[in-house]
């Protein structure tokens, strides 16, 4: 396969520019559908002139449907899209990046898509797609499996599928809210994950941080004591990994603790934990949920997170902390191996 991709890229280099456009096209439609002509252009970075050249030509193969509410993949197109993804790493050459993150941060799997997530929303959906096929692998039936809150947990849900047959699964918060917009908080997205997964979902009513006194307050009550002990036993993990100063704005952090963060180099943040760039743990907030030594019960740990501006925070995290899946994007994959 691969000896037949360069002899390609030689003889005839335009042809894989025209796979990945019109890739790029399926993949789109796929998320977005209904869509128009001028919502595939700005999805996917192409001019409308050349757009509407890729759809002609999708639609004479019978991969398009065109309706007046706008373009539906038909079968035949959701078939060549799966198709083309699964060789899409060995054209793009991201497998090489893979095994290079991989041993970079020595975490056993690595899934890199193309792009950068924090242009294009359509990669975030693509990570999402990654993670929904790695949980029908790894979710056995019955498993229950904890999620965190930010955008990317929110792109994992929107593609979220059915994972398995009739099998149930239960998804639960894995901590409390940060008082953010409500689709982004934990709560919101394993109910949704369960809902498009067609499984049950149980919710955890606590604010994320707490002081000590309502820490201790809170822990105890029989319904919340209850059901942390749900959560730490969750089977699957799937979580991302915050900026750190980004993260403490969105908690309303007082300004002399963010001043303890810049001076202490935070550069991710995930579970309330802050870490440096060595990865060492520079401060922690009072969160009701899991927490970082938990993740050691659980049976697969996916984290999620992609973009140029996360490169830093992803390399940060895995200096220490357990993952066994990495997605990621290739704009951070490459941040990761420049940085490093």
């Amino acid at each position: 396969m691969k000896e037949l991709l360069e002899l390609q890229k030689k003889l005839v280099p335009d042809l894989l520019k025209v796979m990945e456009a019109r890739y790029a096209i399926l993949q789109c439609i796929d998320i977005f559908q209904p869509i128009g002509r001028r919502g595939i252009a700005e999805n996917t970075g192409l001019t409308e002139r050349n757009a509407r050249g890729e759809i002609e030509f999708l639609g004479s193969q019978g991969f398009l449907q065109l309706t007046s509410k706008g373009m539906y993949l038909t079968k035949e197109g959701k078939i060549m899209r799966d198709q083309l993804a699964f060789y899409r790493s060995e054209w793009t050459g991201l497998d090489v990046l893979e095994a290079q993150i991989k041993e970079k941060l020595k975490v056993n799997h690595v899934i890199i898509v193309p792009g950068n997530s924090d242009e294009q929303e359509t990669v975030k959906q693509e990570m999402g797609k990654a993670c929904v096929a790695r949980l029908k692998k790894a979710a056995q039936p019955g498993s229950t499996i904890a999620v965190t809150g930010g955008t990317t947990m929110a792109a994992v849900a929107e593609v979220m599928t059915p994972l398995g047959g009739e099998d149930d699964y239960l998804f639960v918060p894995a901590r409390g809210g940060i008082g953010e917009k409500v689709e982004n908080q934990s709560n919101t997205i394993a109910a949704k994950m369960a809902e498009r997964a067609g499984s049950s979902y149980r919710l955890l009513y606590a604010p994320d941080p707490l002081s000590e006194t309502a820490y201790q307050s809170i822990i105890n009550e029989p319904s919340i004591k209850e059901m942390i002990h749900v959560i730490k036993e969750a089977d699957v993990v799937v979580h991302g990994i915050g900026d750190a100063l980004t993260m403490a704005e969105r908690r309303k952090t007082s300004k002399a603790v963010m001043s303890k963060l810049k001076e202490d180099q935070a550069v991710s943040e995930a579970f309330g934990y802050y870490f440096n760039a060595s990865g060492e743990v520079v401060h922690k907030v009072r969160t009701v949920g899991l927490h970082l030594e938990d993740l050691k019960a659980a049976n697969q740990v996916i984290t999620v997170a992609g973009g140029n501006s996360k490169g830093q925070a992803i390399a940060s995290y895995f200096q220490q902390a357990k993952g066994d899946l990495l997605i990621t994007d290739e704009a951070a994959a490459e941040e990761i191996l420049k940085g490093m």
